[in-house]
């Protein structure tokens, strides 16, 4: 048999490539959930329930398999036995449990142990865990680096929803930065990998298998789309959580609005970008050092405000006490300020958190 040349060439790329098939075998996520799941745990309240709960109500008809329902779910940080989760489902287990008493912690085969809440943070959706018990030696997850994520990078999630044995799901990552009104720190990654009831507090991984994420929400309209917090903004909170069971952030004391384009253009933009402000507090940072109300801020220590839903968050991680360049614009003109930002005073008691200050 003779084969022309463009017939011995589509010959002999066939076999190679079935050559490299058999020694690169398809890529699976198995290894990274092998390696993974020890350390992603189940979070519970501390009793047994026999009557229907607001967390029965969530999960709706379904059926849950054991007799103490699940809450969301969690994953160990350190050997130590620190767990980081949602606030949310920390504050659903005391409300089945009583606050101040241990939650339980279902481990990989079904062991369960006791664990206290360190501190939590409503306005993040993020609290901290420590097992009391038998909670030394245990396997814990890699943090990783949110600020480099990219669009299109493969993640995995896994999670404990609706009681049973845990789940994988694996998409990409759709957007970064997004804000979903949630509160003021709005700062989520967007990904299509299937986030469900349950899933709540579990981590996101990358496919080097570091925690990039904490999955926390699940839009009731929206079908195929789930949100999760940077780990980098979860770092900054778990540190003082640690330190002091609560997060004191700075404050610069105005009130922002979004800079549209028919607004850039009333004020001569070239683009619509900054933050507007609408309000100066009495006796604040801002209103000391001579912001304006109608000043458009468009830079804030040395970072840039290309979009008004980024600034509370720069200002909230910003050291106490810290003398900051304010780049702002005023009468078309370009001007720059120095502030010293101060702490954010508390919330008072019954007022939801992000409300208007």
């Amino acid at each position: 048999m003779h084969l022309r040349p463009l017939g011995l060439f589509a010959l002999i790329f066939f076999l190679s490539s079935v050559c490299w098939a058999v020694e690169n075998p398809p890529y699976t996520f198995s290894d990274l959930v092998r390696k993974e799941r020890a350390a992603v745990v189940n979070i519970r309240s501390s009793v047994l329930l026999g009557k229907p709960g607001p967390i029965r109500e969530f999960y709706g008809d379904l059926h849950v398999r054991s007799d103490q329902e699940p809450l969301g779910t969690g994953f160990v940080i350190s050997a130590d036995g620190f767990v980081l989760t949602n606030a949310h489902v920390v504050a659903a287990a005391e409300r089945e449990g009583g606050e101040g008493e241990p939650l339980r912690i279902q481990l990989p085969q079904q062991r369960q142990v006791k664990a206290r809440v360190v501190g939590r943070d409503a306005q993040t959706d993020l609290a901290l865990l420590k097992i009391i018990e038998g909670g030394q030696g245990l396997p814990h997850v890699t943090l990783g680096d949110s600020d480099h994520l990219e669009v299109g990078e493969w993640v995995l999630a896994i999670g404990d929803p609706f009681g049973g044995e845990e789940t994988v799901s694996v998409g990409i990552v759709s957007a970064t930065g997004r804000s979903i009104g949630s509160g003021p720190y709005d700062n989520f990654i967007q990904t299509d990998a299937s986030i469900y009831a349950g899933n709540s507090g579990g981590p996101l991984f990358d496919i080097q298998g570091n925690v990039i994420g904490i999955n926390t929400a699940l839009p009731s309209a929206g079908q195929g789309i789930g949100f999760a917090i940077p780990i980098n903004m979860a770092k900054t909170v778990v540190g003082q959580l640690r330190q002091r069971g609560r997060v004191v952030r700075a404050w610069l004391g105005v009130m922002i609005q979004e800079v549209t384009p028919e607004l850039a253009k009333a004020f001569g933009l070239h683009r619509a970008e900054g933050a507007l402000v609408s309000d100066v507090m009495e006796r604040s940072p801002a209103k000391e050092a001579g912001i304006l109300r109608g000043d458009i801020i468009v830079s804030f220590d040395g970072k840039r405000v290309d979009q008004m839903q980024k600034m509370p968050l720069m200002v909230a991680e910003t050291p106490l006490g810290r003398a900051v360049e304010v780049v702002l614009i005023r009468d078309g003109r370009e001007r720059q300020l120095q502030v010293q930002v101060a702490q954010l005073p508390e919330e008072p008691k019954g007022r939801k958190p992000g409300a208007k200050r």
